[in-house]
């Protein structure tokens, strides 16, 4: 049946490995991320996509601890604000405000062990996926229009460019996801030393238990840092492989 059949060809195309990666692109990407992160202009425009993971992390914990989600808001200033309703303590608002600091880190590990298995495809049509799920939750007019830009270069990568191109955003991407999962951290806690941020993450769940803010800073970069040593292992698989480093 075409049907069948038509859906058979996409499974087949969203499952198969694309060709390793040259060395060459790995170490390139990862220079490119580093320095989209450490620059502050570029950090400034890219952060939007840390603080969509950001929001969506908490978003997904709050609908995994049945928590009503009543919706997510993206700002200019890339700060984001998620609203869910329920108790206000106990395990699952405890877990849905640890998952923001965390998801951007854990998404780019996620991403790695895709393209570790050299899943490209897979990988940037989840990608779109997760965003138009996203877009639903959105209230005001610049989330939409973050998530509706953000969800249409991946698309447009995924289905207009040749495998070349595809791969080098996939790689830039998630090395992205892991080295800027770390710098929002070391900036709650340079905010936090100043006083400017009292209703941060980390003084909310220091509220919900025995533990001080301090403390929950410190997970979040103890996570954030883990996830990037992890992902770089599978990131440079390829690269030590070609140097006879593993295997």
């Amino acid at each position: 049946m075409p049907l069948i059949d038509g859906l058979t060809t996409l499974w087949d195309t969203l499952t198969s490995a694309q060709p390793d990666p040259p060395p060459l692109l790995v170490v390139l990407t990862a220079v490119v991320a580093v320095a989209v992160v450490a620059a502050r202009v570029p950090w400034r425009i890219a952060r939007n996509a840390v603080t969509i993971a950001h929001e969506g992390g908490h978003a997904l914990m709050a609908l995994l601890t049945r928590r009503k989600l009543h919706g997510i808001r993206l700002h200019s200033d890339t700060s984001g604000l998620t609203l869910s309703a329920g108790r206000p303590d106990g395990p699952g608002m405890i877990l849905t405000l640890l998952a923001g600091y965390v998801a951007p880190s854990l998404l780019g590990l996620g991403g790695a062990w895709l393209l570790a298995g050299n899943r490209i495809t897979l990988l940037l049509w989840l990608a779109v996926a997760l965003l138009l799920a996203m877009l639903v939750l959105i209230r005001n007019l610049f989330g939409a229009l973050s998530l509706l830009v953000t969800g249409g270069i991946v698309l447009a990568v995924s289905w207009y460019t040749p495998p070349e191109v595809q791969a080098a955003f996939a790689w830039t991407s998630i090395w992205f996801l892991l080295v800027g999962g770390v710098r929002p951290v070391f900036e709650l806690r340079r905010q936090r030393s100043r006083g400017r941020m009292p209703q941060s993450d980390a003084d909310q769940l220091a509220r919900l238990t025995p533990f001080p803010p301090l403390f929950w800073v410190g997970f979040f970069l103890l996570v954030a840092l883990g996830a990037l040593a992890a992902g770089t292992l599978l990131l440079t698989g390829p690269l030590l492989a070609d140097v006879g480093l593993t295997g």
